[in-house]
């Protein structure tokens, strides 16, 4: 109790001279009221797995949101996931007028039942631990105790706001397409995207530019042949040569190209390779003596804008075409996810942001540099919203791992944050120029 007091006495302090207006001192007011109902949902969630795969779990926890959403007056519904071999995602939509917003969240994490790090623990006033806490169970309650403070202000009757927290952030389902179906559609209707993960951990920051993640399979074939017999006019270089020539050509033709990472993260090769899709690993069978028949590599790509991504596909198909002799190879690209490119319409959300964040006594918000931030949902939408941004979870470290932590008092500045930050937003005229 007395840190809760001293929270609300020291947000009365920096408020006071601020240029908040009488409804956001109201949403700050909620929010300080409603700060331990927080902590015990945060706690609540947090304590139920909802590891990827915990298709119950991830249900579970998606059906506590969902009630509180609906009684805050949003229209709510679960999509069932089977299509995409996950639990399903929730999507709750308050209609109103101006402009409308989409607030991204996920219900899942990387911690499956099996994992010995599941419950919520308290160590101290500044730090909490548990699976989830930052990724991203922390930014959903940021969510809903912002929805709250702007429902109890007055301001969310007038609100147009779409709520997306898909199951399967962690783990994508497949097909992608259908995966992100309701995602997509909901950023067609948008003007403006925000997302509550954690960002890089820092509440100091929010995410404006997120790269690409997809994978990349490299297969190639020689003439299998005693090793006297390498380099000779009929059996050439194998395929392990062949492998390391255009792997190697990968690394001198782009590994300068900035935001760029291409990651050949498993190789088999020999006379024989047995390669594991699901797993993405398996066995080689060769000998010393035998030129290499066979050999496949997998990896991912990192890119920051659609052109990148492009670019580097090009690039690395052109490589993989210039063959050595007697050899052949053919790489092919997966589906993953598209990069939040930095456009300027990000960079006015962030100042927007940080405004609002100078206002409330928060200082400034900078924009996290990409190579610090992975791929996330909100990507999904980059094509369709005028305005995206993520990062607006609270401060947390340790990510996907068992030293998970979060800082229970970040909780509270983020929704206050964020929810004046959306007020601001409604009261804006929507452009005539909008494009979907």
């Amino acid at each position: 109790m007395r840190f809760i007091f001293t929270l609300l006495l020291l947000n009365v302090c920096l408020i006071a001279t601020a240029q908040v207006s009488k409804t956001e001192k109201k949403i700050v007011t909620s929010v300080d009221a409603h700060h331990h109902e927080a902590l015990k949902l945060w706690e609540e969630v947090v304590n139920i797995n909802s590891g990827s795969m915990n298709f119950d779990g991830v249900k579970k926890v998606g059906m506590i949101f969902k009630a509180k959403l609906d009684a805050l007056g949003f229209e709510t519904k679960w999509i069932d996931g089977k299509e995409w071999g996950r639990s399903g995602h929730l999507v709750a939509e308050h209609r109103g007028k101006g402009k409308t917003m989409l607030l991204i969240g996920h219900l899942d994490t990387v911690f499956e039942l099996a994992s010995p790090f599941q419950q919520f623990k308290t160590v101290n006033d500044s730090t909490v631990s548990g699976p989830g806490v930052g990724d991203m169970k922390g930014g959903d309650v940021i969510i809903v105790q912002a929805m709250q403070a702007l429902k109890e202000s007055g301001a969310l009757k007038d609100m147009n706001i779409i709520i997306v927290m898909t199951g399967d952030e962690e783990l994508s389902g497949k097909p992608l397409s259908l995966a992100r179906r309701d995602l997509i559609e909901a950023a067609k209707k948008a003007d403006i995207a925000i997302g509550f993960e954690d960002g890089d951990g820092n509440p100091k920051t929010a995410v404006v530019a997120r790269r690409s993640s997809s994978g990349w399979q490299l297969n190639v074939e020689g003439v299998p042949a005693h090793s006297s017999q390498v380099f000779t006019k009929d059996i050439g270089a194998g395929a392990i040569y062949e492998t390391a020539r255009i792997v190697n050509g990968f690394y001198e033709a782009l590994s300068k190209e900035e935001n760029l990472t291409f990651n050949p993260g498993m190789i088999l090769g020999g006379t024989s390779v047995d390669h594991d899709r699901d797993m993405d690993g398996g066995s080689a069978y060769g000998k010393s003596n035998i030129v290499a028949k066979n050999a496949v590599v997998t990896g991912d790509i990192r890119a920051i804008s659609p052109e990148q991504l492009k670019m580097t596909q090009e690039t690395m198909t052109k490589i993989v075409a210039e063959h050595r002799p007697q050899t052949k190879a053919e790489i092919t690209f997966g589906e993953g996810y598209p990069p939040l490119a930095p456009v300027q319409g990000n960079y006015d959300l962030l100042a927007r942001f940080s405004k609002v964040s100078l206002d409330l006594g928060f200082g400034e918000v900078r924009a996290v540099n990409p190579r610090d931030a992975g791929a996330a949902d909100i990507s999904f939408t980059a094509p369709y919203v005028e305005m995206a941004m993520d990062g607006l979870g609270p401060g947390s470290a340790g990510g996907h791992t068992v030293n998970e932590t979060a800082d229970p008092r970040t909780i509270a500045i983020q929704a206050k944050r964020a929810a004046v930050l959306m007020y601001r937003l409604s009261q804006e005229k929507i452009s005539t120029e909008r494009k979907k």
